[in-house]
């Protein structure tokens, strides 16, 4: 009885974990806890990037078609295929004299209204602004068309164009009416503010003032979370040794051209869009090449506050179907 006692009272004590096994226990349960953390964690990452990424599709691809689908409008119905600074009612709006306002006595003085380039002047209200959210200021493309189609159209703020109406739209980087942000990244979009020409000349007003189709108003969001939009004209040389030669270049340097001028026939358009979920634990891109600038041309602006977004570059180039050149070579 002793005996059994004493084998029963000593197994009894036996029962249980030592020390060391509960040691290992806890770091095994301590490595299968992390292993899901970081499964989990992981899990997050890819969402929120393909989120972001889905956003950016989103707005921007079907943005981007739009835009291209407006630009291809550019000096429909104008009897002249060429377009230059100077022709009346050109498709790509550079000067005054395009929407039929002469330089005497006085020239068409509401310049933020006209196709800029960074660096450029700008005058009147809602005007281009160059707003951006990198280190290089953002660009405005305006251009205009005449409705012949026979039946009412469209304009990029939803407005109703008639049958031979003159119509100009101008595509310009703006805060986005949401906007909060007080730091250097800006909430922007890409906007466009539609209006009519007057035939005799001029930019035609109607009342009261907020109708859609008066022009230098602050527009419609036409594409959202934008951070720089570039613009290049496409021109082609049609007398002298250049002949036949296309070239790409800024607004000012076309005008700057004296002797020679090519004619647009093209148009390159430029984008940096986001998208708006945050991403978590990726490194953010932050230079990027565009429209044959180098990616220290377009450098995010630093902002510790901002938060980290998927960031993309498009690029387009739109023929302009109403604006041919035909080189005709009779040396042969």
């Amino acid at each position: 009885m002793s005996y059994n006692y004493q084998s029963k009272h000593m197994n009894g004590h036996q029962a249980g974990f030592t020390l060391i096994e509960l040691m290992i226990s806890l770091v095994l349960g301590l490595i299968v806890s992390a292993a899901v953390i970081q499964v989990y964690l992981i899990n997050v990452k890819t969402s929120s990037i393909q989120a972001s990424g889905s956003e950016l599709q989103d707005a921007s691809v079907f943005g981007l078609q739009q835009l291209e689908k407006s630009i291809r409008l550019a000096n429909l119905g104008n009897p002249t295929t060429r377009i230059d600074g100077t022709t009346r009612n050109g498709g790509i709006v550079l000067t005054g004299l395009n929407i039929g306002v002469p330089n005497t006595p006085t020239p068409y003085p509401n310049t933020g209204y006209l196709t800029r380039r960074a660096g450029e002047s700008a005058v009147g209200p809602n005007g281009w602004t160059g707003i951006s959210n990198t280190n290089t200021d953002s660009d405005q493309l305006t251009i205009q068309y005449t409705n012949i189609t026979g039946a009412p159209m469209i304009d990029c703020e939803g407005a109703t164009a008639a049958v031979n109406d003159i119509v100009i739209e101008r595509y310009f980087v703006r805060l986005a009416t949401s906007n909060t942000s007080t730091t250097a990244i800006k909430d922007l979009v890409l906007a466009c503010d539609a209006g009519r020409v007057n035939s005799a000349g001029g930019i035609a007003t109607f009342t009261p003032t907020t109708d859609s189709k008066n022009f230098g108003q602050a527009g419609q969001e036409f594409i959202v979370n934008v951070d720089q939009f570039k613009v290049l004209l496409g021109a082609q040389y049609t007398t002298g040794t250049n002949a036949g030669q296309l070239i790409y270049l800024p607004s000012s340097a076309y005008l700057a051209i004296t002797t020679d001028k090519p004619v647009i026939t093209s148009v390159k358009i430029g984008l940096i869009v986001h998208g708006s979920t945050p991403i978590i634990g990726s490194a953010e891109q932050s230079e990027f090449a565009l429209l044959g600038q180098s990616p220290a041309d377009n450098k995010l602006k630093t902002d510790s506050s901002s938060k980290k977004k998927v960031r993309s570059t498009y690029e387009t180039t739109t023929l302009l179907r109403n604006a041919r050149v035909v080189n005709i070579n009779t040396s042969l």
